[in-house]
């Protein structure tokens, strides 16, 4: 009998190139206010991250604008951040991998970040459109298994994510109901250390546009030898 299918998909670094987006807003924060306070956004950025678990560059800017509330670039940063042109920054194929897992299951978005920046980093690319508003967006997402079971529950799930690290701690807690599926794409998945420090996913692709060429329907619940469409 067919499995009743999720496929959960990760945002930055998954289905949106982010490294590209941060390259970009560091570029623009060199020409408008300067190396030197460009440098300090970051610091401050990381801060945030650390202290939060996610990326935050709204609150990142709200803490900036404390050490330079007199900075008349503040509005115009604010305003590249908010609309920004996400669409242009979406990985080749990634809208072709949401339509392809219909023909087995759910596509539903599965993202860490804050309520305001993240939602419309999702709806600004076309994601929200891609997965027809099925969008879970959590503080730290491995964490909440179990209200994604609650909302989407299914017999199997795949789960798509450029960092092993968040793939190894979904496969510990939902064993072979999951297929971890691993695209190394972004700085994080190219980090081979922190790669090597974790279990094999159970997939690994190039790229996320990869995940057409493979049957999800013959994926699911395996453990063993992973089989490209048309190979079963």
């Amino acid at each position: 009998m067919a499995k009743d299918i999720v496929v959960l998909f990760d945002v930055d670094n998954t289905l949106l190139d982010n490294d590209h987006v941060s390259a970009d807003l560091k570029n623009y924060l060199t020409r408008e206010v300067g190396p030197e306070r460009q440098q300090r956004y970051w610091a401050i950025f990381e801060e945030l991250r650390s202290e939060l678990g996610y990326a935050d560059y709204l609150g990142a800017l709200q803490r900036y604008r404390k050490e330079y509330p007199r900075d008349p670039h503040l509005l115009s940063l604010s305003q590249f951040l908010v609309d920004y042109p996400f669409a242009n920054r979406l990985f080749p194929n990634s809208l072709d991998a949401i339509e392809h897992v219909r023909k087995w299951g759910k596509p539903v978005i599965l993202s860490d970040g804050d309520v305001v920046f993240q939602p419309r980093k999702i709806r600004r690319s076309g994601l929200f459109e891609a997965v027809a508003g099925q969008v879970l967006i959590y503080v730290h997402k491995e964490h909440e298994l179990d209200d994604v079971e609650q909302r989407y529950p299914a017999d199997h799930y795949f789960m798509v994510d450029d960092k092993v690290r968040i793939l190894t701690a979904i496969k510990k807690s939902w064993g072979s109901r999951v297929t971890t599926v691993f695209p190394r794409q972004g700085h994080y998945a190219m980090d081979k250390a922190t790669v090597a420090s974790y279990p094999p996913p159970d997939l690994t692709i190039e790229r996320i546009g990869d995940l057409v060429n493979y049957d999800l329907g013959a994926l699911a619940g395996q453990s063993g030898e992973m089989k490209r469409s048309g190979t079963a």
